[in-house]
């Protein structure tokens, strides 16, 4: 089936290794190849840290799906196909979650693109059992390996990264989980956009909220605003609660898939968006997010964007509302802004 990813298609040459078995599929996937596996697994999980994908695969009752940035749940699980993740951090944090809670003996199939670094699950993978490559096509490898050592338990708090920032003069904390965009540092972009932004009030959205840096400045120069923090990300989900609560800040953080579970009357909507979807570019979030951005803002709602400066968005936002400034620039980034105005929203 052409709309198979390559990893999962690489994987459905091999469907004799998943016959009988009880699996779990994680990581990078984003197909519905895991239906197709029903058909030859005593039963097929998903766990996913991907919102979007999550509520894709839902409808689906040949599999369950769980959402979250750890897995939970009671399982009978006795394989794991594993998507290798475009962060090679976060691919030891899902291998060392999801064998701790399954245990010796699981037997482990790992697909990706040779150019993500699946190589290394060789040396990543050692601590637990022996993993070797049975299989390579369309630029993708297959491995097969067993866990044959009992993992050490998992305590989700030992894989946040902490660090500081400064912005004017406050000193602010951020914890973020392996995978979360500005792991470890202060995006230039983020401080960017974070100059540029006006005394902000009423009820702000930080869209794509990473490891909640943007929403945690926010809320601290501006106290008095009702700050609301959304991600399609698990993993960026509970970096943010981890965020807000080292700095005392109370906020609604929450799973969107774009607007999908956010609110329709933000003052403002704030956001760093991404541009990428696993390893490729991806520019569809961010043009439904300022495409459909003013019908979730009061009547003089206002956005504000940071972009890389080659990317061109003044026209999806002149589109949504009727015009863009430039407020900001640099050789790197681009600060746009557009407000509501009355004639645009009664259109």
């Amino acid at each position: 089936m052409s709309s198979y990813t390559a990893p999962s298609q690489i994987a459905q040459r091999q469907l004799a290794y998943f016959e009988g078995k009880h699996l779990l599929v994680a990581g990078e996937a984003e197909d519905l190849f895991p239906v197709e596996l029903a058909n030859h697994c005593r039963s097929v999980s998903v766990f996913t840290t991907h919102y979007g994908y999550y509520r894709q695969l839902e409808s689906y009752s040949q599999i369950t799906c769980h959402f979250g940035a750890q897995f939970e749940q009671k399982t009978d699980a006795d394989m794991i196909l594993l998507y290798w993740p475009k962060a090679k951090q976060e691919a030891q944090y899902l291998l060392a979650m999801l064998l701790a809670k399954l245990g010796k003996e699981t037997e482990i199939v790992v697909v990706g693109e040779n150019r993500s670094g699946i190589k290394s699950i060789e040396k990543m993978f050692a601590a637990y059992g022996l993993v070797k490559k049975y299989d390579s096509a369309r630029r993708c490898s297959f491995y097969w390996g067993q866990c044959t050592q009992q993992p050490p338990s998992f305590q989700i708090a030992d894989w946040f990264k902490t660090y500081q920032v400064q912005y004017q003069q406050h000193s602010l904390i951020v914890k973020s989980l392996p995978g979360v965009f500005s792991h470890g540092e202060f995006d230039l972009g983020s401080q960017l956009l974070l100059d540029t932004l006006p005394k902000l009030r009423g009820k702000v959205l930080d869209f794509g909220c990473g490891a909640g840096v943007l929403g945690t400045v926010m809320a601290t120069l501006n106290p008095d605003i009702e700050i609301e923090l959304c991600d399609i990300s698990a993993l960026a989900i509970e970096s943010t609660k981890a965020t807000l609560i080292a700095n005392n800040i109370s906020g609604n953080v929450f799973a969107s898939d774009v607007y999908s579970d956010t609110a329709k009357d933000y003052q403002f909507i704030v956001s760093n968006p991404p541009f990428h979807s696993g390893l490729e570019t991806s520019y569809s979030a961010t043009e439904a997010l300022l495409a459909n951005a003013p019908s979730h803002q009061t009547a003089k709602g206002e956005l504000f964007i940071v972009a890389n400066s080659f990317l061109k968005y003044t026209p999806l936002i002149e589109q949504a509302y009727g015009h863009c400034e430039v407020l900001n620039k640099t050789n790197k980034f681009i600060i746009y802004h557009a407000k509501k105005t009355l004639q645009k929203s009664q259109q």
